[in-house]
This record gives structure tokens, sequence and C-alpha cells, in this order.
């Protein structure tokens, strides 16, 4: 028969799921390529301690004199990993049918934990000291300026991102493009007309994100930030397990990843708590 499914070909079925659902999980989480990541899969436990040390000062030297040591007293966070994960059922007939079954649900499955590792990371922006903005305002380029300036304070190590909502995003892009908020704006304000949107200001490369949350003000935070700002612990990026259910005809796909994440250094984060409405 033409639509006999045989174990070999469910075999495949279940492969290009997988393979499907990891490379979407992978593609799809924004915040987790910005962040700090520590790869705990062969550590024992369910919690890892990053140690945070501080600077020390060189001082100029004497001839003949010897050198005094300086004590290094480190701190650390801890990031305590647990369980995400979404499931999804494949019945018989969805196998028999056509259309392509392994693309659309591994897409589903690897979007499914990748929006979770994108909105615990997201509710971390809410942690930072410095926050600039306020309910109601809107987002301008002098923000993103005045943000790189708190982060270059702090000496962050590392280069500025930011993570804002599509509508700081829009919001953004219309006051570089407006002419008489910005008369000098020369070539970012050329590239924003051109483009629709500036990957990058006052050195930060500029990502949106759908996965931050608008409150019931109609304000959303984002954040500008270096990757030492955050920390992912992940003991288990991506799992997926079959299971036959035969009363049902189908199978169960469970999609599963197992991490933890953390602000490591508060100063090294400013949160953009802006107005989020077009």
């Amino acid at each position: 028969m033409a639509n006999e499914t045989t174990s070999s070909t469910l075999d495949d079925l279940f492969a290009n799921i997988i393979l499907q659902a990891r490379h979407t999980a992978v593609e799809n989480a924004l915040v987790l390529g910005l962040v700090t990541r520590h790869d705990i899969a062969g550590v024992a436990g369910k919690t890892i301690q990053i140690p945070k040390y501080p600077a020390i000062s060189a001082a100029a030297l004497t001839e003949g004199t010897d050198m005094s040591a300086t004590e290094v007293a480190t701190t650390s966070v801890t990031a305590t990993v647990a369980e995400v994960g979404a499931q999804v059922v494949m019945t018989d007939m969805a196998a028999y049918g056509s259309g392509n079954v392994a693309q659309e649900l591994g897409t589903v499955l690897g979007n499914a934990i990748a929006t979770k590792i994108d909105t615990d990371l997201i509710a971390l922006f809410d942690g930072f000291s410095t926050s600039l903005g306020g309910a109601g305002t809107e987002v301008t380029a002098a923000d993103f300026f005045k943000a790189a300036a708190t982060l270059r304070n702090a000496k962050a190590v590392g280069t500025p991102v930011a993570v804002v909502h599509p509508y700081h995003a829009y919001q953004l892009s219309a006051n570089l493009t407006n002419t008489f908020a910005n008369p000098n704006g020369g070539d970012l304000q050329n590239e924003a007309m051109r483009q629709g949107f500036v990957g990058s200001i006052a050195g930060i490369d500029v990502y949106q994100s759908a996965n931050i949350t608008v409150d019931g003000n109609g304000d959303a935070k984002g954040c500008v930030f270096v990757p030492e700002a955050m920390v992912i612990a992940m003991k288990s990026e991506f799992n997926l397990e079959t299971e036959r259910n035969a009363s049902l005809r189908a199978f169960e796909l469970n999609a599963t990843a197992v991490y933890g994440v953390a602000e490591l250094d508060d100063s090294y984060g400013v949160e953009m708590f802006f107005d989020a409405t077009l």
C-alpha cells in the first residue's frame, strides 16, 4: 500500500521531527544567544555557582621593592535548573496524511521550547536596578545613547545589545526618521528610512522580541545589556522522546529542556521601560 507506515518510515519521521525541533529551538531562542552560557550537562546536581571576580588596581612600583598582594574576594551567583516541556500528539491519520508532518510538528515543538527560554531570560530584565523611561513615555535614540553611557561608566565588558518590544522598535525608527526631531540625523537617519529600522545605534545592536510582555497600561520592559549581565545554566538544551498510545492510535511527542537563569551582574544591564503602543 502506498500509505503503509512501517517502523522504518516512522523512525525516519521521528528523526526529521527531532532535527527540525532542535534547529528551531536553537535558531528562535533570541536572548539565549546574547547572554553568558554555562553548559553543565556533565555536572552533578541541580544548581551551579558562577563566581564573580572583583576588579583590582595596579600601582606604580619602586625598583628593588617587593610588590604587595591584593586580596581577591569572589562572590557567586547561583542558578538553579529545572525542567520545562511541551507535548503534542501525532495521530496515525496525521502520519498517513499529506503535508510535511515532521517539519510542522518539529517547528511547533522547537518554538515552544525557544519561547520558554526567551521569556525566562526576559523576565530578568525587571531585576536590574538602573531603569530608563517611564510609563507612557516613548523611547528615543537619546535613551539608547544614555544606556550605552551608563554601561560604559560601569566598565561593562563586551558588546552591548538591546532587546526591545517591536513597538519600541517602531517608536525608535519613527524618532530616527523624524527630520524635525533629528535634523542632523545623517547616515543613521537615512539608513532607518531605507531599511525600516536601524540594527545598531550608539554601539548597541538592537533586537526585537514579541516575547516581551506588554502590561495593562500599554508599557513594556526591554533591556540594554552585555553578555555578562545574565547567565543561563544549560543542563539539557533540547530532548524529544516519543511514546506510543495504542488506544488513541497516536504517538506522544514530548519535548523537554533543563536549565536555569540568573542575573550575573546588576550594573551590566539597563532596564528600558517605555510605552509599547502604536
